[in-house]
């Protein structure tokens, strides 16, 4: 066991990654995001989700499979963005345990026809594009066709791309609107606000074995404003500051012990 673990009597790390679907932790207003993506979906639509770096996208995007009935939809999820056309439907392939082709037009023939077959199943297909700000231009000049079925008659599929705020700006271009207007509904995922960060560091040490307030409400206030309401710097910085208290023998994490550690951490600040 990590020695800040053990001076705080707590069982886990209360501020990791690897924590099950359904204990992932979702402020109201990101609960709210998760159910208008499961209303997009249960309505066959395609869904483009933006917000800046580490404010939970990854998370709606495990809560929204952890929503979804997996004998009714069929989550295909791509992080790696930043392949070409022809490799990035062999990726696709994959995910959807098919054997890729050798010919681009071969491989979006698979895939495709995958598509249909899943429809006929009564599966409708959901494809997650992770990171989505950095495809390849030529991949986002193709995918408002993989959306195309029957004559353009037919939602077969639903697209949820997922990416930083700037994706919005690269979609709205004139060269990418036939993508753009098939992407039915355009939600932004905002940062924590204080009480979502309170809310959140208080739960994570529940969790995780913590019987006492381990974190002075002004200390969780510095981490807010520090974090700009961001989890994945949250996760980091909190993780920090257990530890700094724990070598110096602290009952608590205090506002003192959080203003050190981000300034330790700031690049700034470094000599």
């Amino acid at each position: 066991m990590s020695f800040h673990l053990d001076a705080f009597g707590l069982s886990v790390e209360p501020f990791t990654k690897e924590i099950e679907d359904r204990d992932l932790w979702l402020p109201p207003s990101k609960r709210g995001l998760v159910d208008e993506l499961v209303d997009a979906i249960e309505a066959r639509e395609s869904v483009l989700v933006t917000g800046e770096p580490g404010v939970g996208k990854t998370c709606v995007l495990r809560a929204l499979r952890n929503a979804l009935p997996a004998e009714r939809y069929r989550l295909t999820y791509c992080h790696n963005a930043t392949l070409g056309r022809r490799d990035f439907y062999r990726q696709l392939c994959l995910a959807l345990g098919l054997q890729p082709s050798a010919t681009a037009a071969a491989v979006f023939y698979a895939v495709t026809t995958q598509v249909e077959d899943l429809a006929r199943e009564r599966q409708h297909p959901v494809f997650l594009l992770d990171e989505a700000h950095l495809l390849h231009q030529d991949t986002l000049d193709h995918l408002h066709i993989l959306l195309n079925y029957a004559w353009d008659s037919k939602a077969l599929l639903s697209l949820v791309l997922v990416g930083l705020s700037d994706l919005d700006d690269r979609l709205r271009l004139r060269r990418n609107r036939s993508l753009y207007s098939r992407l039915h509904r355009r939600l932004l995922l905002d940062p924590l606000s204080p009480e979502d960060t309170a809310d959140y560091v208080r739960l994570r040490l529940e969790r995780a074995g913590g019987g006492r307030e381990l974190f002075a409400s002004d200390a969780i206030a510095l981490l807010h404003e520090a974090t700009g309401g961001a989890l994945r710097e949250l996760d980091r910085l909190a993780t920090a500051c257990l530890r700094a208290a724990a070598r110096k023998k602290r009952k608590a994490v205090d506002r003192d012990i959080v203003s050190r550690v981000v300034r330790s951490s700031s690049p700034e600040e470094r000599p």
